[in-house]
């Protein structure tokens, strides 16, 4: 029986990859896209997100989301996806305009319409900070809900303790992990090592001769070169498309526990470090004076600490071809 998706997402080269991966599973229904700003500015990602589902040829509406975080500045992250956030292919401009409607509205009244429903969040969280503080009804309605986001007691990827859409807006990432949403997070590190796809991959990829293995690819090519820069990645990291395979099929996520993580919002130095309580201490009751307020808020966040590659693979080259 097909599961109901809605996905939130900065679109960029990776999210459209993840975004491909939900609208062309068979068991997935995407009920609605709503794009905030991260990755490129908004009015970009609206467009990449409509080019995608032109490209993956399902009728799903695309919605405009919030344009800046909830307190700070943007800062795009075009160095790394390119210009226009799909590598500076030239791809054209898509026929298919946003919907009408607000994103956080269309977040509230999806979730309330769908109960049980997969909230898959690909970029910042400004859009689904905004939803639960105005509606904190919908919370209760939400069966999963799968951040890409934060890095698991590991470096990150935009400061050395700071993973980018967690660290883009800080203030939306507490408000969402402190919400009572069922979050799942997928950190940035699962992406990273054997779970980038090699050359050899990457032309099994385009091998397959659809256009959306080739646009998969092609898209990347900036994020390629970058992340071999930035953290001299064997391949190409994919870490929405991980977060989405996750979201699809949960068994890929081969350990998880359950912790206290809140998100740090005030250093400059660790700003939008997600700080996890990895041995429990808000439980020992001789912490109790110094953990008081995170004994009350509980283990709010399921941590995803490894993945089963091969199966993350195959799942990525099954939407790809059609199989």
């Amino acid at each position: 029986m097909p599961r109901s998706f809605i996905i939130d997402t900065d679109t960029a080269s990776d999210d459209a990859v993840a975004l491909l991966m939900a609208l062309l599973h068979p068991d997935v229904t995407v009920e609605a896209i709503t794009v905030v700003a991260g990755n490129v500015e908004l009015e970009q990602g609206l467009k990449n997100a409509l080019y995608t589902v032109e490209l993956s040829g399902a009728d799903v509406p695309v919605y405009r989301g919030s344009a800046a975080p909830l307190r700070r500045e943007l800062v795009v992250a075009q160095f790394f996806h390119g210009r226009d956030g799909l590598g500076d292919q030239g791809y054209p401009s898509p026929q298919r305009k946003p919907a009408e409607g607000d994103a956080m509205d269309v977040l509230i009244e999806t979730i309330r319409a769908q109960p049980d429903i997969v909230l898959v969040t690909l970029g910042p969280l400004t859009n689904v900070a905004k939803a639960v503080s105005r509606a904190p009804d919908i919370v209760s309605n939400v069966g999963r809900c799968i951040v890409m986001g934060g890095a698991a007691c590991t470096i990150g990827n935009v400061t050395p303790a700071a993973e980018y859409n967690v660290w883009v807006d800080p203030d939306a990432a507490r408000v969402v992990f402190r919400s009572g949403l069922p979050i799942e997070m997928i950190g940035w590190e699962l992406c990273r090592g054997a779970a980038t796809l090699s050359e050899e991959e990457m032309d099994r990829v385009r091998d397959f001769g659809t256009p959306v293995a080739r646009f998969a690819i092609d898209c990347n090519t900036s994020a390629l070169e970058a992340a071999q820069l930035q953290s001299n990645e064997p391949g190409l990291p994919l870490p929405d498309p991980v977060a989405m395979a996750v979201a699809i099929d949960p068994e890929i996520c081969t350990r998880r526990s359950r912790h206290y993580v809140d998100v740090e919002t005030d250093s400059d130095l660790t700003r939008g470090m997600t700080v996890i309580d990895q041995l429990d201490v808000a439980d020992d009751e001789r912490n109790a004076p110094l953990w008081e307020p995170l004994i009350e808020r509980g283990r709010n966040v399921e941590v995803c600490w490894e993945i089963d590659v091969p199966k993350w693979k195959e799942l990525l080259y099954s939407v790809l071809t059609g199989r």
